[in-house]
This record gives structure tokens, C-alpha cells and sequence, in this order.
């Protein structure tokens, strides 16, 4: 069973539109929302592991230079 987190991101004012485009090209990125939050954008993830789902949200989102913080919540999907 896949993994699904939510990645919640702030981002440097003025790159928000930017920073979606880039998320939309990355591998296991599924939705991209810009949202009036106390977080700026929100990224729905899918992983085939826990491991996976590391890389993408350490090596892959965080070097995005645009952004500043992230909040990764892993989601438990019911059938």
C-alpha cells in the first residue's frame, strides 16, 4: 500500500506560483494547492515506502530554494 503524506510548505514571498510549477514536475507529487493558511502551499505526496517518501521530501522538495519550511504529515488512508 502506497504512502500518502500532505506537505505543507512556506515559501519566499512572491515565488509561490514558481514554487508549484517546480513541485508539479517532481516524481511521486500527485496535487499541488497554493492555500491562505498559515502555510502557503500544500503538496499531496505518494511513496511506495517510507524510504521514498524521505527522499522526495528531504532531497527532492527541501532543495527547492524557494522554499523555507516544511510540515510533512503522513496520512492513513481507510478503505
Amino acid at each position: 500500500m502506497p504512502v500518502l503524506a500532505f506537505v505543507m510548505l512556506n515559501v519566499k514571498v512572491g515565488t509561490d506560483r514558481d514554487t508549484v510549477a517546480q513541485l508539479k514536475n517532481l516524481r511521486g507529487i500527485k496535487q499541488v494547492y497554493e492555500v491562505y493558511a498559515v502555510y502557503d502551499i500544500v503538496a499531496l505526496v505518494e511513496a511506495e515506502t517510507m524510504d521514498e517518501l524521505n527522499n522526495i521530501v528531504n532531497t527532492e522538495i527541501r532543495k527547492i530554494a524557494s522554499i523555507t519550511s516544511t510540515n510533512t504529515m503522513i496520512a492513513e488512508k481507510f478503505s
